[in-house]
């Protein structure tokens, strides 16, 4: 086309048509201008925001309030040990420093614990208000402050609350953060005030994401709708004691004191909050309202955990005897949700001198957001902690009748109050939040569960429906209690006696605990507020008409289970049984974790012990780093011997002849076992579990990862997937799975080894013949997702951990998703082994939880303990210190752990000192 004409008439342009080129090319201009502007300014805007928020490390910061110096040195990896001499100088240096650090984080976890996220981030979060309102964290943490903690945990708390407020005055948010900058361009939110309960309320939503087997409860109870009596039982077999130890062996419970007899006869214990009176649980279900709950329990935000489940932890500790010091070792890894930045804060917290007026020297893991340390050790003992699983929830189904619900055939009144949601951006929203005596109405928050118990099955011995019902959740934290007070207790701990009486404070959530110090001794406790229940396990929801199943009061601490200085030399927890429950009067749950991985580190532990050996403080690291499959033990042997002609499968079964069922991230093997795995729970249970069951993940044979993407020919049978598995529940994969396959595997011919054909797969009518189809679609899913040649099959290609802001980085513009998320990593481990780099086999591959942390403490010298951290100490996308440590991580490294001052002082990088 020549120059100077127009497509349409070959005609030159009059002197119109020229402005209206000159405005085009004006217009086009302006655009180019405004993009570069865009794009300088956002540069602008992201440099002067990161400088105004990185904090300063060195020099010196005058703060009101302080009553004399206070020094913060940071090591290499901007992890600070605070030195002050007083306790309240201490806590309001700790709360400044942590602000500095990481107060985005603490303001979005405090806005969660509150019920106040469409504060910040606007109508898209007012639903989650509305539940949180309901359970109302907030209030019953004020209720613990003003009326059970006591007056020195008050005036820690006030402490690290002036730090904090020191940190944040005269401040503006662009100030804080960079999150903070991209929210002010949404709807001008601006950071208010910390307070101390802001601190307490934070332990709440720690204790809901450890609840318990409350999910367990829904599940079952929705089964009924499909499955009968010995299905279900088929799904939850019983603990294999006999295989797999619980964590108390030693000790016993006496029946004529009635108390539990540990092996330390010298100890007291504080019983003080341990009865009382409410209600339990264990009957019929509503599968519609079960069903509309589970699903308001999945969207909900998370604090630590993922919702409930999947959650674990290994610690263990070793008696001086077996180690190589002469002194113990204790270990630690919480596995908990990936998250950035990481759940953990390391830090050190020394007084000077020791004295009345200062008396801490401890150091470990804690909260942002909390002051003490949650977890490590002072000078004198160390401990750590696992989530003991005991179940402390109960849905109850309540009658509705007017304005009350049903107890023995009496209408009684709701417990009413009115909750204001203010929303960004938007118009406040009211809703009225009803109580039972069995607690809060979580019905209420879900138009599908109003009034649809006349849609659902109850048992005969419901009432006439009338109104309908709803669903009341009783819940041992939505009572005030003292788990603050047992923090600061703990920390300053000196022997045995004081840690025991300081657990019994730490009633929610119920934790395992174990112990180790100086002077060469070893314990183990179990704490926690532990419900009795009048009639009902806590299996199954229960009817709250019948006052049969309320609870009858919680059990003495004197008579929970605890070990001390066990005549084995060693002392395991990992969410297994914590005793045999022939050998205890008392039901703590009927949902133990089953065992897997506590016994694993049992076994590596007595095999070193049997070898005359000594441990050490690596041998404790490589045991955290063991990704040993058990499951795949039990299944390879049977996979090897099935017959397949398929040369392509076949092909992917010699992967598995000689496997030492590791499971590396560069492990062929291990990518096609789990892929087999995740198969034959798919076709076992898949299609024959309710459909309320399902767990949104993706299907089977689709969404290739990291692939350069196989031909059309080869992934031929893949396409095959097409929609199938949307309204089938699938199996999460985890140990409860693992027992389920084991009995089974001794009837072959179970109904549930029958699968029907699909497509060109054949059906299954035995377990040989399921094994074979899991393998064939085993090698036509990672066809799809790896590609056809083998040789670049890896376990890491498919096991990746993404780490991602829990805010803006998985709902923010993708610039900001950009600059604030970070990954992924290939990594080793897998579910439900020791390195417990957690998968959801519903979902798919990629890791769901991780070791959180991992130390290991040596009492012997407190200096040559190590210790790392998924993430880094700051919550700065810019800082050096957002991710530092992660690489280490991936790679199994721990850190120096440096906590004399000699130590400190040799390995600090920066010093501020906070002056009066």
């Amino acid at each position: 086309m020549p120059p100077n004409t127009t497509a349409s008439s070959g005609h030159k342009p009059g002197k119109s048509g020229r402005k209206k080129g000159r405005k085009a090319r004006l217009l086009v201009l302006v655009l180019v201008m405004a993009i570069i502007g865009g794009i300088v300014y956002g540069a602008y805007w992201s440099v002067s925001t990161v400088r105004a928020s990185l904090p300063q490390t060195t020099g010196s910061i005058t703060l009101d309030g302080l009553s004399g110096p206070v020094d913060v040195k940071r090591d290499s990896y901007g992890i600070p040990q605070i030195y002050a001499s007083s306790d309240a100088d201490l806590f309001m240096a700790q709360g400044y420093v942590q602000a500095q650090d990481r107060f985005y984080e603490m303001d979005v976890r405090r806005h969660m614990t509150a019920g106040r996220l469409s504060e910040m981030f606007g109508k898209g979060q007012v639903k989650n208000d509305e539940f949180l309102r309901t359970l109302g964290w907030d209030r019953v943490a004020q209720k613990e402050y003003d009326t059970k903690l006591s007056a020195s945990t008050k005036k820690y708390l006030q402490a690290y609350a002036k730090g904090v407020n020191a940190y944040l005055q005269g401040k503006d948010g662009k100030d804080i953060s960079l999150e903070y900058a991209a929210l002010g361009f949404r709807n001008d939110y601006k950071p208010q005030k910390w307070t101390p309960v802001d601190s307490v309320a934070w332990l709440k939503a720690m204790a809901w994401d450890l609840r318990g087997n409350m999910k367990d409860e829904i599940d079952r109870a929705l089964m009924t709708s499909r499955l009968g009596p010995q299905q279900i039982a088929d799904l939850y077999p019983e603990y294999p004691y006999s295989r797999n130890q619980p964590i108390v062996t030693e000790g016993e419970y006496d029946e004529y004191t009635k108390t539990f007899d540990g092996g330390d006869s010298s100890s007291s214990t504080s019983t003080s909050g341990t009865t009382g009176s409410t209600s339990s649980s264990s009957g019929s279900a509503l599968t519609s309202q079960l069903a509309g709950l589970s699903n308001v329990l999945d969207d909900l935000p998370t604090a630590v955990g993922v919702n409930g489940q999947g959650i674990g932890s290994n610690s263990w500790v070793v008696a001086g005897k077996n180690t190589i010091t002469g002194k113990p070792l204790l270990a630690n890894d919480p596995h908990l949700e990936a998250s950035l930045p990481s759940v953990w804060y390391q830090m050190g917290l020394h007084c000077r001198a020791i004295s009345s007026t200062c008396q801490y020297d401890v150091s470990g893991y804690t909260f942002a957001g909390m002051p003490g340390v949650v977890i490590g050790h002072n000078q004198n003992i160390a401990w750590g902690m696992t989530n003991s699983g005991v179940d402390v929830t109960d849905l109850y189904l309540e009658k509705l009748s007017g304005d009350g619900y049903l107890v023995d055939g009496t209408t009684k009144p709701f417990t009413t109050r009115t909750e204001t949601i203010k929303v960004a951006g938007g118009a406040s929203k009211k809703i009225v939040v009803r109580e039972t005596d069995n607690g809060p109405l979580l019905s209420d928050r879900n138009d599908e569960l109003v009034n649809v118990g006349k849609k659902a099955t109850v048992d005969a011995a419901a009432p006439d429906r009338g109104d309908g019902y709803g669903i009341a959740l009783r819940w041992t934290a939505e009572d005030a209690g003292t788990t603050m007070d047992a923090v600061f207790a703990i920390d300053k701990a000196s022997d045995w006696s004081e840690f025991r009486s300081a657990s019994a404070k730490f009633d929610v959530p119920s934790q395992n605990l174990v112990y180790a110090d100086t002077k060469n001794h070893i314990g183990y406790t179990l704490p926690g507020r532990i419900p009795i229940r009048g009639k009902g396990d806590g299996s199954l929801p229960v009817p709250g008409w019948d006052s049969k199943y309320d609870w009858t009061g919680y059990i003495p601490q004197a008579a929970l289970p605890y070990e001390y200085d066990p005549k084995r030399g060693y002392i395991v927890t990992a969410n297994q049984a914590v005793i045999d429950k022939d050998k205890y009067p008392y039901t703590l749950t009927t949902d133990w974790g089953y065992g897997t991985r506590s016994q694993r580190i049992t076994d590596l532990i007595q095999s070193k012990i049997d070898g005359g050996g000594k441990i050490s403080t690596d041998d404790m690291r490589q045991m955290q780093l063991d990704d040993s499959s058990e499951i795949a033990k039990l299944l390879v042997p049977k996979l090897l011997k099935i017959d397949e002609p398929d040369a392509d499968v076949r092909e992917a079964q010699k992967l598995l002849e000689g496997w030492d069922y590791t499971q590396d991230a560069d492990s062929a093997a291990a990518a096609y076992f789990n892929s087999v795995w995740r198969n034959i729970l798919k076709l076992a249970f898949g299609n024959k579990l309710p459909k309320e069951l399902r767990v949104e993940g993706q299907c089977l044979f689709v969404s290739p990862v990291d692939t350069t993407g196989p031909a059309d020919e080869d992934n031929k049978k893949v396409r095959e997937c097409g929609e199938r598995d949307a309204d089938e529940a699938q199996p999460d994969g985890g140990d409860r799975w693992f027992e389920v396959v084991r009995k089974l595997m001794d009837d072959p011919t179970n109904a549930w080894w029958k699968t029907p054909a699909s497509g060109n797969r054949p059906g299954a009518s035995n377990m040989n013949q399921l094994f074979k189809r899991a393998m064939i679609d085993a090698r036509w899913e990672l066809t799809a997702k790896l590609g056809k040649d083998i040789d670049t099959w890896s376990w890491g290609r498919l096991h990746r951990l993404f780490l991602k802001n829990q805010t803006l980085g998985t709902d923010g513009p993708a610039i900001v998703q950009y600059i604030l998320n970070r990954g992924p990593w290939k990594l080793s481990g897998g579910e439900a082994t020791v390195n417990a780099t957690g998968w959801n086999a519903a979902g798919g591959y990629e890791v769901v939880w991780v070791p959180s942390m991992r130390m290991v403490v040596n009492l012997d010298d407190f200096d040559k303990s190590k210790w790392i951290n998924l993430t880094g100490a700051s919550g700065h996308a810019f800082s050096a210190h957002y991710t530092d440590q992660t690489s280490k991580w991936v790679d199994g490294e721990l850190l120096p752990w440096s906590f004399s001052s000699k130590a400190v002082d040799g390995s600090t990088s920066d010093t501020l000192v906070l002056k009066p």
